[in-house]
């Protein structure tokens, strides 16, 4: 059976509209550390829409600040604007739409109890190889990141890249797809070759033939489109929503981290790991947990005891901190 993973780079629409989120909750907990967020992003254009809810001691009037910042972090900046004209999008047009209101007081009172933001079910997973991922998404993931660095120094090539790489039944490479916006043609064949490590079988960079539109400009970003990336590819189910638009409370970045952890902790010398959870809104306790190995075929699976409290869990992996910016921009299936 062959197997195929996706990568995006951050200066895909939907991963610009992640970071513009992730961005802006940092600016919030930096103001007050238990604020309330869930915020979705769509961009099309340079049109940015703002969704959502924030509660807590916190001033809002430099969200297009905010907006554009992450934009120049992204590597969307004026000088990129220039080069690439109309193109890509350009942060010194943007015009912001704010839908933002305030969290539900029903479930602020859940969370005010030391209980979940929300329910939801949640996967970790971890197998033995490179990043303690499938070869297909390491090496997916390896090749986006490396053309995104290559075009934050290029004057020809831009920032929306995805890559997809196919491996046959054996593990060796098939096919490597990539797609690059580019001024003006340019010969990516040997970079991929030295990136990956390997002789794919076949490589396609940009499968029209021509890509120079790109960005927002070319495709609609909304937030949590992007949820095979940002997990296990197709190794595993996908668990709770995206963990890009909200605060830690909410438990779609925090359980899913911790499933992560505790996969990577109970993997030893098993072939794969992955780990179950669940929550309840308002709840402390996990009305579920259990974790599954797999070892020369054999399966195995346990109830894990886990006591902690959401507060507990949320300082254990630092997310009372503005580390939100960081974790999208590496994906948090590459914190260990």
């Amino acid at each position: 059976m062959q197997k195929t993973a996706e990568a995006v780079s951050l200066g895909h629409p939907d991963k610009i509209c992640d970071y513009i989120s992730s961005y802006i909750l940092d600016r919030m907990i930096e103001q007050d550390s238990s604020v309330r967020y869930a915020v979705e992003v769509m961009l099309k254009g340079n049109t940015v829409v703002l969704g959502g809810e924030i509660s807590g001691k916190v001033k809002l009037n430099k969200l297009e600040d905010y907006i554009k910042e992450a934009l120049f972090e992204i590597g969307y900046t004026k000088e990129y604007s220039a080069r690439w004209k109309e193109n890509a999008i350009n942060p010194s047009k943007l015009n912001v739409i704010n839908l933002i209101g305030a969290q539900s007081a029903e479930i602020g009172r859940g969370v005010d109890q030391s209980g979940w933001g929300d329910q939801g079910i949640f996967v970790g997973y971890a197998c033995q190889g490179e990043g303690y991922l499938a070869k297909e998404q390491f090496l997916a993931q390896k090749l986006s990141k490396a053309l995104y660095e290559k075009a934050l120094n290029s004057q020809n090539i831009g920032l929306d890249i995805k890559t997809q790489i196919t491996l046959d039944e054996d593990g060796s490479v098939n096919t490597v797809i990539a797609a690059v916006p580019m001024l003006e043609p340019t010969n990516l064949i040997d970079f991929v070759f030295d990136t990956l490590g390997e002789d794919p079988a076949r490589i396609i960079i940009n499968g029209t033939g021509v890509y120079k539109c790109h960005s927002s400009v070319a495709d609609c970003g909304v937030t949590g489109r992007k949820l095979a990336c940002d997990f296990y590819a197709g190794t595993c189910p996908v668990g709770g929503g995206s963990p890009w638009t909200k605060d830690a409370s909410k438990a779609d970045l925090t359980l899913n981290l911790y499933a992560r952890k505790l996969a990577l902790e109970n993997l030893k010398d098993n072939d794969e790991c992955f780990v179950y959870l669940s929550s309840c809104i308002g709840q402390c306790d996990l009305p579920s947990a259990e974790v599954k190995t797999i070892k020369d075929g054999i399966i195995q699976t346990q109830a894990l005891h886990i006591k902690q409290k959401p507060s507990e869990i949320i300082e254990l992996l630092g997310l009372n901190k503005p580390v939100f910016a960081k974790l999208c921009r590496n994906g948090f299936v590459n914190i260990k």
